[in-house]
């Protein structure tokens, strides 16, 4: 019997749903793709055919969070804001739109990720990586610099990221005030090392 579109969307529903309690109960290493197959009520097998692994998985839960947390973002941003409040404000929304996943999202980072900025489409956080970094570049571009950019220019964005992110994902300081301030000087030495680039017309707002 074919399975309907209604029902497969229900079943990467009840995975992805699985998935996150087991994470957030038993940990990202200890939870196990049977585990999730089991608790969501089909075969280790048919997992495969909605998510060819655990980190395939880690990354779906991410985008479900992360684009709610961009939608937010660009509500909120005025286009008044400076390219540093810019880059903080969309990496913090971020973060924030993942905080209930904070637990386990440590030892995720390195297997979902990788720091390379142009990654091969197939691997697990591909698709999330390239769309934020899409929307790095577009925040660029809104303030005055000019595509194409330099490889190396998201190489760095995308390593600072990373530190952030793993910084946060441990930080146990009053509402992540030790990220938000780590946050507040990786994006202005991003910034500052776009600028040097390009000269004056960089960071100046199009009209």
């Amino acid at each position: 019997m074919r399975i309907t579109t209604e029902a497969k969307i229900a079943n990467r529903e009840r995975i992805l749903a699985v998935a996150a309690q087991l994470f957030q109960e038993q940990g990202w290493e200890s939870a196990t793709t049977r585990d999730i197959a089991s608790g969501a009520g089909i075969a280790n097998g048919t997992l495969f055919n909605y998510f060819p692994s655990k980190e395939a998985i880690g990354a779906a839960l991410m985008e479900v969070m992360l684009t709610g947390a961009w939608k937010e973002f660009g509500r909120r941003r005025t286009r008044q804001e400076s390219l540093e409040e810019d880059l903080f404000a969309f990496v913090w929304a971020g973060l924030k739109g993942l905080r209930k996943a904070r637990k386990y999202l440590s030892p995720a980072i390195e297997a979902v990720f990788s720091p390379l900025s142009r990654p091969a489409r197939e691997e697990a956080g591909a698709a999330l990586r390239i769309r934020h970094l899409e929307t790095v570049e577009g925040i660029l571009v809104d303030h005055g610099i000019e595509r194409p950019l330099q490889a190396v220019t998201l190489q760095l964005y995308w390593t600072l990221h990373l530190g952030v992110f793993a910084y946060w994902a441990a930080d146990d300081s009053p509402n992540q005030e030790d990220t938000m301030a780590l946050l507040d000087r990786a994006m202005r030495l991003f910034a500052g090392s776009v600028r040097s680039e390009g000269g004056a017309n960089h960071g100046r707002k199009t009209e």
